[in-house]
């Protein structure tokens, strides 16, 4: 059994602004018990000394629901991206290294705009026509138990960033809009009143950037909190994909 630390070891990466450089400093705080991420940086801004005594300005970051719902606070935590809100001190070695999550342009210290997973979101359609677009004459549909069940995994997504900031082929000058937008057009295409409009999602995942662009690493699913299966979505929507294609070749509908 690991001897409990008397303190809390704390590397942080930090940066004034998007356009200054990174720098670290240390910190030591006093241990608690079932302490997380979260739960320390709050403790570090009402006293943000470094470990050698200088009063710094408290360390930036994002947080809101801290019962990993939110998927705000996700940052690279001992160079693993991962929620903040569900990493328990006494779960990491120390120091427990922090950084912002990469990808992703930083603001301030831990805190990224990750304004590029809802540019993603966007590009490929990922919601569901609900103001009378589709005049269907059906019933209000009625989906499978089996089938929610399985549709019901790709609805944990919070848009954290974390299968993004894991994936080798996002960032970087690449236009692939990585495994979370892809995961929703799988969701989104598997809806009953989502069908309508699925091939504008296949055409949107079909374009540069989209689904030709996963080198299927895997990082994705290794990293992801939800336990959502990334790349059986990918899978299937290269399926999905490919009767689109014989479609679009053969002028069917």
């Amino acid at each position: 059994m690991r001897e409990t630390p008397s303190t809390i070891e704390l590397r942080i990466r930090r940066q004034d602004g998007p356009d200054t450089a990174p720098y670290w400093e240390e910190f030591a705080l006093p241990h608690a018990p079932d302490h997380n991420v979260v739960s320390v940086l709050m403790a570090l801004r009402e006293h943000p000394l470094t470990r050698d005594g200088r009063r710094v300005d408290p360390v930036c970051w994002d947080h809101n629901c801290m019962e990993e719902v939110c998927g705000s606070c996700a940052m690279l935590i001992n160079g693993v991206p991962r929620p903040a809100c569900s990493a328990l001190i006494d779960q990491l070695e120390q120091p427990i290294v922090l950084e912002p999550l990469p990808k992703f342009p930083v603001v301030r210290d831990l805190l990224v705009d990750r304004s590029t997973i809802d540019a993603g979101l966007v590009k490929v359609r990922a919601w569901i026509e609900i103001d009378g677009a589709w005049d269907t004459h059906e019933p209000p549909p009625r989906i499978a138990p089996q089938q929610w069940a399985a549709d019901y995994l790709y609805s944990r997504c919070m848009s954290c960033g974390c299968c993004m900031a894991a994936c080798p082929q996002f960032g970087g000058g690449s236009e692939f809009v990585g495994p979370a937008p892809l995961a929703q057009v799988r969701l989104m295409n598997a809806h009953p009143t989502g069908r309508h409009d699925k091939a504008e999602r296949l055409h949107a995942i079909m374009a540069e950037g989209g689904l030709s662009d996963c080198g299927n690493a895997q990082n994705c699913v290794r990293v992801c909190p939800k336990a959502i299966p990334l790349t059986t979505a990918i899978g299937e929507l290269g399926r999905q994909t490919s009767i689109q294609a014989l479609k679009d070749l053969f002028g069917s509908s």
